[in-house]
C-alpha cells in the first residue's frame, strides 16, 4: 500500500526543520545517504534472522570474522559488521554514546566490506556524505547533534518489506528535492508522468516477454530504468530484468544505484556506469578494433537539451555513422549513441527540445537519414512547463532499428495539461489519451496525424508537429448587426443612467451658505 500524500507531506516538512544551512542538491546526499545505510542495515538483518538460528551476529562474526563475512557477502554483495548496524546507532544514542565518528567508521568498513563483483553497486556510494562539513556543524560535537537528528529522522520512515512503499517514497523525495533545487534538478529527476508515458509505449505488446534488457545512457537518478521494468510481467523476478544505465555526475549515479536497489532490484542484475556517455561508449562498442556494442530491448533517455560536446574525429565512431551533432547541440549524439545499442527488434525512447525536429545543417542531414532508414516511429509533443530545470516545451521521439513501415505518427498533447502555480502537469487522463493515439496509430482531428514518407519528404524533412497536426481553431463569425444592437442598447442604458445622475445631482442640497 503506498505511503499517502498527507503522510509524504509531514515527511517533507520534518525534513525541512532538519536541514539547517545545507542547500537542498547537498542536502539529499545526506538524507538520501543515510536512509540507504538503513535500508542495507535492516535487509542484512533480516536475512540474518532467518539463517542465524536463534546466534547473535556479535556471536557468529567472532567465532570466525573472515567466514562471517564472506557469509553475507555471499547473500548480499557487502557485509555490515556487528555495532555498525543502523539499530546499533540508535542504542548509543539512547544510552548518550553516540558520536560522529561512529557513522564515518562504518562506512569506511561498509565500504572495504563489498563483495568484488558487487563493486559496480556499492564502492563510493556513501561518497557525497562528508561528515566534516561545516554545514553539519562547526566542531565534532555540533556535527553529531546533527546527525542524531537525522537519524532519529530516518528512523520514523518504515523501511519494510514492501519496496513499493519505499520506492514511492523515494521518488517523491526526489521530486521535492528537484523542485527546491533550481536549474540543477534537471541533473537527477524526469517527472514521473513523462517516464510514464516512455515505459508505457517501450513496453506495448512486450509485456510478457520472458526476459527483458533496459538501457538509459543518461540515467540520472533512474526513474526512467524502474517506471519501464514495472510494466514488465516478470518484474521482481530475479534475473528476469537486466539494468543497465550510465551517468556522468557522481552524485546522482549514487543516488540512481540507491534509488534501485532501494525499489528491490537485486545488486546482480544492475549493470550502472559514472562516466561520459558521449566520450565514453558503454557497455562495450569498439573493443580491440572491433565494434561489439551490447544491444538493449529497450532503451530510454532525457539527456541535457543542446548541450556542448566534443566532436571532433567523430566520423570513424561507428555511433555516429548516420551524421555528427554540431558542437553546441549534443542532441542528435545522444539520439545517435541511444539507437547504436538498441536491438534489431527493440524500441526507443527519448526526450529532446522541439529544436531537433526542424533545425538544419548537421542536423537536417542525420534527421534525413533516420527517416530514409525508417526508423523514426513516432513524435509526441508534450506541454511547456512540465520540468522542472526548464520552462520549454519538449517532445518524445519513438526509435525503431528495423522498422518496415515508412509513416511517422505525430501526436500533439501540448494543450493537454492542469495549470499550477509555477508549472504544468500532466493529467492520468492526458496519458491515457496519448497512449491509445499511439497504440491506435490513426488521424485523430485537432491531435494525432499518420504523415506518409512523400508527405514528410515533400515538407523537406521537416518534423515540426504544426506541420502535420492542425490545432487552430477558428474564431466564431461576427454578427454586425446583432453588435449594432448590442452597442445600441449599451448608449441607452448609459444615457438612462446619466439622466438618474443628473435628477440626484439637482436634489443635493449645499452646506456651503449654511455653514457661512
Amino acid at each position: 500500500m503506498a505511503l499517502t500524500s498527507d503522510k509524504k507531506a509531514i515527511i517533507w516538512k520534518t525534513l525541512n526543520e532538519t536541514r539547517g544551512k545545507i542547500s537542498p542538491s547537498q542536502y539529499k546526499d545526506y538524507i538520501f545517504g543515510v536512509m540507504f545505510y538503513k535500508f542495507l542495515s535492516e535487509k542484512a538483518q533480516g536475512w540474518l534472522e532467518s539463517v542465524s538460528r536463534g546466534e547473535s551476529w556479535n556471536d557468529i562474526w567472532q567465532q570466525d570474522p573472515t567466514r562471517a563475512a564472506d557469509f553475507m557477502q555471499k547473500k548480499l554483495g557487502y557485509v555490515i559488521q556487528p555495532g555498525d548496524m543502523f539499530s546499533d546507532w540508535q542504542q548509543a544514542i539512547t544510552e548518550d554514546k553516540f558520536n560522529i565518528m561512529m557513522v564515518s567508521d562504518a562506512l569506511t568498513r561498509f565500504e572495504q566490506g563489498v563483495r568484488i563483483d558487487a563493486r559496480i553497486n556499492f564502492a563510493g556510494i556513501f561518497s557525497d556524505m562528508d561528515l566534516t562539513s561545516s554545514g553539519l556543524g562547526n566542531n565534532a560535537q555540533t556535527r553529531t547533534a546533527t546527525m542524531i537528528d537525522w537519524i532519529n529522522l530516518i528512523n520514523q520512515i518504515e523501511m519494510d518489506e514492501d519496496s513499493d512503499v519505499l520506492g514511492d517514497l523515494y521518488e517523491y523525495l526526489i521530486g521535492m528535492f528537484a523542485a527546491n533545487s533550481g536549474a540543477k534538478a534537471g541533473e537527477f529527476y524526469t517527472p514521473h508522468e513523462v517516464s510514464d508515458i516512455m515505459a508505457r509505449i517501450l513496453t506495448s505488446g512486450r509485456e510478457d516477454m520472458e526476459s527483458y534488457s533496459l538501457y538509459d545512457p543518461a540515467m540520472g537518478s533512474g526513474s526512467l530504468l524502474l517506471t519501464t521494468a514495472s510494466y514488465m510481467k516478470n518484474a521482481g523476478t530475479r534475473g528476469a530484468i537486466k539494468y543497465y544505465g550510465q551517468e556522468l555526475i557522481t552524485a546522482t549515479y549514487n543516488l540512481a544505484r540507491m534509488n534501485l536497489i532501494m525499489n528491490g532490484v537485486e545488486y546482480n542484475d544492475i549493470k550502472l556506469h559514472n562516466a561520459d556517455t558521449l566520450n565514453s561508449d558503454w557497455p562495450d562498442g569498439v573493443v580491440d578494433g572491433v565494434d561489439t556494442p551490447r544491444m538493449f530491448d529497450a532503451v530510454m533517455a532525457n539527456p541535457p537539451y543542446s548541450q556542448n560536446w566534443d566532436n571532433t574525429n567523430r566520423e570513424d565512431d561507428p555511433r555516429f555513422r548516420m551524421g555528427v551533432a554540431p558542437k553546441s547541440k549534443a542532441d542528435f549524439a545522444f539520439l545517435l549513441h541511444s539507437l547504436y545499442h538498441l536491438k534489431q527488434d527493440g524500441r526507443m525512447a527519448i526526450v529532446l527540445p522541439h529544436g531537433v525536429l526542424f533545425r538544419g545543417a548537421a542536423e537536417g542531414k542525420i534527421r534525413e537519414q533516420l527517416l530514409n532508414n525508417h526508423n523514426i516511429s513516432a513524435v509526441i509533443g508534450l506541454p511547456a512547463k512540465i520540468f522542472t530545470n526548464t520552462s520549454i516545451p519538449t517532445i518524445i521521439i519513438i526509435l525503431e532499428k528495423n522498422r518496415v513501415a515508412d509513416d511517422v505518427l505525430f501526436i500533439d498533447a501540448s494543450n493537454d495539461f492542469e495549470k499550477q502555480k509555477n508549472s504544468n502537469k500532466i493529467r492520468q487522463e492526458d496519458i491515457e489519451k496519448i497512449i491509445a493515439a499511439y497504440e491506435n496509430r490513426e488521424n485523430v482531428e485537432k491531435y494525432a496525424h499518420v504523415a506518409t514518407f512523400d508527405e514528410i519528404k515533400e515538407n523537406d524533412f521537416n518534423l515540426n508537429i504544426p506541420r502535420y497536426v492542425d490545432t487552430f481553431e477558428e474564431e466564431e463569425p461576427i454578427d454586425i448587426d446583432e453588435v449594432k444592437k448590442e452597442i445600441a442598447a449599451i448608449d441607452l442604458e448609459i444615457a438612462k443612467l446619466e439622466k438618474e445622475f443628473s435628477e440626484m445631482e439637482a436634489q443635493l442640497v449645499s452646506t456651503k451658505k449654511e455653514s457661512d
